[in-house]
């Protein structure tokens, strides 16, 4: 019997969880769409936060895929440096511990995955006393603090990089990242039509700026100050992230700034793109690796992300730079060298697509019909 035969005769729950940025949703979103393209009778639901953007993003794949129930949860975050914050929020986890044990109740799932993010740990916690199965998903290179106090209650913990499987020991599978799989055929149709949607310049070169699901700050003050010298050789899609458009109107048919756009679009518009300048959480890099596409990646200083940076600096797939040298007028020049140089733009693309190992959203599902088809009825 076939993986697609046995997961077919299951008609089960599962809960996936996570949040806070979209790095940790956008897996679980290309999870849930092959889940339910196998198995039409799974009920998938979606725990995250009260205010991070998973809401958003579950609501706009809905409208796609969907229905999936979305069930927010308080969220604490324990800083591993004195904070006064970290009081207060001792007091939210222990309430979402509790919310999520009513919510286990009630829902009685059959198998909780999160891809990290604190506000699964209170319910990875509660699904453990409830001797519910459990995996974990780890995306970065550096394992978070989250991904940590959840591991030991997995079963299975699932990995980006062959590196993070000495980070988990024998329960640890190298599968890589899941990513949603654009059909292959008709691209170049594909890729008029989301240039169409967004009323793009077909002739003119197209770059994306993205600064992940929650936005950065810097990218956008730096593509703000850049524009009037960008739009002189490029056309700009920039996805600011939410709440974070400039005020002041920008007039110019070649600057489109949006906040936020569905998973699908997301993934179109990168494949459509020239180039894409982005910051380094490990969604928005899996899909770079996996639609082959050239790239300027600014890691957020002081964080998991330069790690993730210096894999595909390594690699020579990516050019990465240092936020903190940048200028509006250095990020600008670099754009219009990488799109004028048409060599070094093609090796970028073959070494990316190298990166990351493919597959992962097939080999996760495989494991979790291994899971669900141990359990007893």
């Amino acid at each position: 019997m076939n993986r697609t035969e046995k997961n077919k005769q299951i008609n089960k729950t599962i809960i996936l969880s996570g949040g806070g940025t979209g790095g940790s949703i956008t897996p679980l979103l290309a999870l849930a769409e092959e889940l339910w393209r196998e198995n039409k009778n799974l009920n998938l639901i979606f725990v995250g936060n009260y205010s991070g953007p998973e809401k958003e993003m579950v609501a706009a794949f809905n409208n796609q895929t969907g229905p999936m129930k979305f069930i927010p949860l308080i969220s604490g975050k324990w800083r591993r440096y004195f904070s006064w914050q970290n009081f207060w929020d001792i007091f939210k986890i222990i309430t979402a511990y509790f919310q999520s044990f009513i919510l286990l109740r009630r829902e009685r799932p059959d198998l909780i995955l999160s891809a990290g993010g604190f506000v699964s740990v209170p319910l990875v916690l509660a699904a453990a006393f409830l001797k519910i199965p459990i995996l974990i998903h780890q995306q970065d290179i550096r394992p978070g603090l989250a991904n940590k106090l959840m591991a030991p209650f997995a079963r299975v913990v699932t990995v980006t990089f062959a590196k993070s499987l000495l980070d988990y020991g024998s329960k640890a599978v190298w599968i890589g990242n899941p990513v949603k799989q654009l059909s292959k055929d008709h691209q170049e149709t594909s890729i008029e039509m989301i240039k169409n949607k967004y009323n793009l310049d077909t002739k003119k070169p197209l770059v994306l700026i993205t600064g992940g699901g929650t936005g950065s700050h810097k990218i956008n003050d730096l593509i703000f100050r850049g524009i009037p010298e960008l739009i002189k050789f490029c056309q700009i899609i920039h996805l600011t992230g939410s709440g974070k458009l400039l005020i002041e109107k920008i007039y110019s048919s070649d600057y489109h700034p949006l906040e936020i756009v569905s998973y699908q679009d997301s993934l179109e518009l990168i494949r459509a793109a020239d180039l894409v300048v982005s910051r380094c959480g490990l969604g928005t890099l899996a899909e770079l690796s996996s639609l082959n596409k050239a790239a300027i990646l600014i890691p957020l200083p002081n964080s998991h992300q330069e790690d993730n940076a210096a894999i595909f600096s390594e690699a020579q797939a990516a050019v990465v730079l240092n936020q903190n040298e940048l200028t509006p007028e250095k990020l600008a020049e670099e754009i219009k060298r990488l799109l004028n140089n048409e060599p070094l733009k093609n090796e970028l693309k073959n070494n990316i697509a190298k990166v990351i190992k493919r597959g992962a959203v097939q080999g996760l599902v495989g494991i979790i019909g291994e899971v669900l088809s141990s359990q007893k009825s």
